[in-house]
């Protein structure tokens, strides 16, 4: 009978032993990466209040999984530039220069006070303003398209009718390739440096360029 006690005793160390070592329900997730997006962001304008929602993206494992957690982050930014509330950043007008904005969210949902960051770099910029970090050196280019067919330049900025005013540095070169549809053809009205078919090439000008392209 005793050996069969003994016996009893062993098995249930053994079982409470095994409970111990599997992980606490607290532990099973894990952060593991934190992302801000868009990690880039530029207000093109500096004389309004102006706002731009980032968003905070997490990924755990443990189960594996990414969530949205824009609202659960701690936010911050590094100087008055801008302000920043669960990744609503606003900044005031007549202001202009660079922030970064940062995300952090703790390791994990066990009590770890390990913390993870991600940053976003925020820019306030006015091309025609020379006190601004791209004044006097930026400047809008323009596409208007008429009729049945797309303008994309290359790189890929503008992609006219969704977006069609981009801004580049001044004397640069832009590529826009157009196509027609519905069995139309281009034919550039203005705008272009040098063209070729369904191509024209467009040289940014000092205070702007403007690119017209009719399909008929």
């Amino acid at each position: 009978m005793k050996r069969r006690y003994i016996g009893l005793a062993m098995g249930g160390l053994l079982a409470v032993a095994s409970a111990l070592s599997l992980p606490s329900c607290g532990h099973d997730q894990k952060l593991v990466s934190l992302q801000i997006q868009p990690q880039v962001f530029t207000f093109l304008t500096a004389d309004a209040d102006q706002t731009e929602q980032l968003t905070a993206l997490a990924t755990y494992i443990h189960p594996p999984a990414q969530k949205d957690v824009t609202s659960q982050a701690t936010w911050a930014v590094d100087d008055g530039i801008v302000s920043v509330s669960k990744g609503l950043v606003t900044t005031p007008g007549g202001t202009c220069g660079g922030a970064d904005v940062t995300a952090t969210m703790p390791e994990g949902t066990g009590g770890s006070e390990n913390i993870i960051t991600s940053t976003s770099t925020v820019t306030v910029d006015d091309p025609s303003n020379p006190l601004c970090p791209g004044g006097g050196k930026l400047a809008q280019l323009a596409v208007a398209v008429t009729g049945s067919g797309s303008v994309a330049s290359v790189p890929p900025q503008i992609s006219c009718p969704s977006v069609c005013v981009a801004v580049y540095d001044i004397g640069a070169s832009v590529l826009l390739q157009a196509t027609p549809t519905n069995g139309t053809s281009v034919t550039w009205l203005s705008g272009c440096s040098a063209q070729s078919g369904n191509e024209c090439t467009v040289t940014i000008a000092d205070g702007g360029s403007a690119v017209l392209a009719q399909f008929e």
